[in-house]
């Protein structure tokens, strides 16, 4: 079905192509020049931490547990209301995934639910800044710290937000981003490990290429995990690009908020900075709606219909109240930057009826 108000728009701009056009006819095309000033322009983003660029979102959080040393023995508490990345990357790792319960304002990681997940096995929390709003880091942290566990954010929505000041991506022991094409800015597709310290940034770059600290000279078991030049490049024009596409997603957001009835709208935690990846409602009557507004030629999304613990890859049968109710409730609405407001008032209005 075609849309007339969809609810992505990638966007390939001119630049990004005369980016790309430059770094093939360089023919330096993998692990090179672009790709380590991509990593020193986007660590401005996350208070300087150092930054490991690398082939996918999936790749930057699984080896940003192991750069922290997170593996087997280990039970990592996350959300079950998430992609399922952010669980196979735990399971890569070769630690636990154990799931706790959301907080149903913000959709992120209750951390009442996660004190009563802890246990002697537990070596860290993966809080997910869901959907573009930080998970809640005010209490998470101070949680963390008296059980001694590793904080590793999975900020693959979240490029740019924050909470209390500090940048998402700088608020754990390392964090993981994501450069999807439909994803608030990308590189065609890749991701950044983000760590604190420089230990940690070594074992990240030995795990992306091989584990080779020079060639055909392998310290660790390592992967193939880089990014190209080539990908590289477009992400430096997309960052050029992210403060604007971000301001605009949050006037949308507003915009919405400020006009929608009869749905709940995203709340926003105090200290927060969110970025709107998706603008989610929630409505009792979900299905209906979306095929309402499918009908009006606006298209929406499901994020996400199941829990990630019930599915075939896990099967677990756990007590997480929000989490199932939010399955059940949530749609995803346009928010992007490329939307008119003649698309919002038709939006509004669909909505609205």
């Amino acid at each position: 079905m075609t849309f007339t108000v969809a609810l992505a728009h990638p966007d390939v701009g001119t630049d990004d192509i005369e980016a790309a056009v430059r770094v093939l006819r360089s023919r330096q095309l993998a692990q090179g020049s672009e790709v380590a000033a991509f990593e020193d322009e986007f660590s401005s983003l996350v208070a300087g931490r150092p930054c490991i660029a690398v082939s996918s979102g999936t790749d930057a959080l699984h080896l940003g547990l192991r750069a922290v040393d997170i593996g087997p023995g280990d039970e990592v508490i996350l959300p079950s209301f998430t992609f399922g990345a952010t669980a196979h990357a735990v399971t890569h790792a070769g630690a636990t995934p154990v799931f706790a319960d959301i907080s149903p304002e913000t959709f992120t990681l209750d951390p009442d639910a996660v004190t009563a997940a802890i246990t002697p096995r537990t070596a860290a929390i993966l809080p997910v800044h869901l959907f573009g709003h930080p998970a809640a880091m005010h209490q998470l942290t101070p949680l963390a710290q008296r059980h001694g566990l590793a904080i590793v954010e999975d900020a693959a929505q979240a490029v740019a937000a924050s909470h209390d000041g500090t940048p998402v991506g700088a608020l754990g022991h390392a964090a993981a981003f994501s450069f999807y094409p439909t994803k608030n800015m990308h590189t065609i597709e890749g991701g950044m490990i983000v760590v604190a310290d420089r230990q940690a940034a070594r074992k990240a770059r030995l795990l992306r290429n091989q584990g080779m600290t020079g060639r055909y000279q392998y310290e660790i078991v390592g992967y193939n995990a880089r990014m190209t030049d080539v990908a590289a490049a477009v992400g430096r024009t997309q960052l050029a690009c992210l403060p604007w596409w971000t301001a605009r997603r949050q006037a949308h957001a507003a915009y919405l908020s400020d006009r929608l009835t009869g749905v709940t709208t995203p709340a926003v935690m105090p200290g927060a900075v969110h970025v709107y990846h998706q603008y989610v409602i929630r409505h009792q009557d979900r299905d209906a709606l979306q095929q309402r507004l499918s009908d009006a030629g606006i298209e929406t999304g499901i994020h996400y219909p199941a829990p990630v613990h019930r599915s075939a890859a896990y099967h677990q049968t756990l007590a997480l109240p929000h989490t199932e109710q939010a399955v059940t409730d949530v749609l995803s609405l346009p928010v992007h930057p490329q939307l008119s407001t003649t698309d919002l008032d038709r939006l509004i209005q669909a909505v609205n009826r």
